[in-house]
């Protein structure tokens, strides 16, 4: 099991979802609503309390862990991301839901995140992260790739998002022997 606990680093703190930081977490995503259209679900607006309900579910099952993402330099929740569909019984993870207000994209708050959430998950006995997005998402497809991981190929109507179009998946992970020089990739990002 991946315990549920609080991930810092000098630019992040990772907090599990909890009711204390709900309606930061819902001020944080709701923005930029295009950018919802190649999600599986929403969280903005009138998506909130449905999204926010599933996550602390998942939660509940032990297949997720949803974190609300706080900035350091303000100290504002600026976004959320999560290590969900868990299967302990195949040492795997998936690494996502990730969503950030615009002003906490392309700095150190997607690199920052991912390093602690890759430890966690590699820390804690995981061989495999996935990582995954909808193939029209090119900023997502560039981010992670430039997190070092292995693209392994294009599932094509693989999920249904919440505006009801079929999205095809570009697919990527990360595995154990890679997690070194990801590692190392995404410690000198931040440096």
């Amino acid at each position: 099991m991946l315990p549920v606990t609080v991930l810092e680093n000098a630019f992040v703190r990772l907090e599990p979802f909890e009711e204390a930081n709900k309606e930061a977490v819902r001020a944080a995503l709701d923005h930029d609503p295009a950018a919802w259209d190649g999600m599986v679900s929403a969280a903005y607006g009138p998506h909130f309390e449905a999204w926010w309900d599933a996550a602390i579910g998942a939660m509940q099952s032990q297949t997720r862990i949803a974190y609300a993402v706080r900035r350091k330099s303000d100290d504002v929740i600026v976004g959320t991301s999560s290590l969900y569909e868990i299967r302990i019984e195949h040492l795997r993870c998936e690494l996502g839901s990730t969503f950030y207000r615009p002003d906490a994209r392309g700095g150190v708050v997607n690199p920052a995140t991912k390093l602690l959430l890759l430890d966690h998950a590699f820390g804690h006995g995981m061989v495999r992260v996935e990582i995954i997005t909808d193939a029209l998402n090119m900023a997502s497809q560039s981010a992670i790739r430039k997190l070092g991981a292995a693209y392994e190929g294009r599932l094509r109507k693989h999920k249904r998002t919440w505006t009801g179009r079929m999205r095809d998946t570009e697919q990527f992970a990360i595995i154990d022997e890679d997690w070194p020089a990801v590692r190392a990739g995404l410690e000198s990002r931040l440096r």
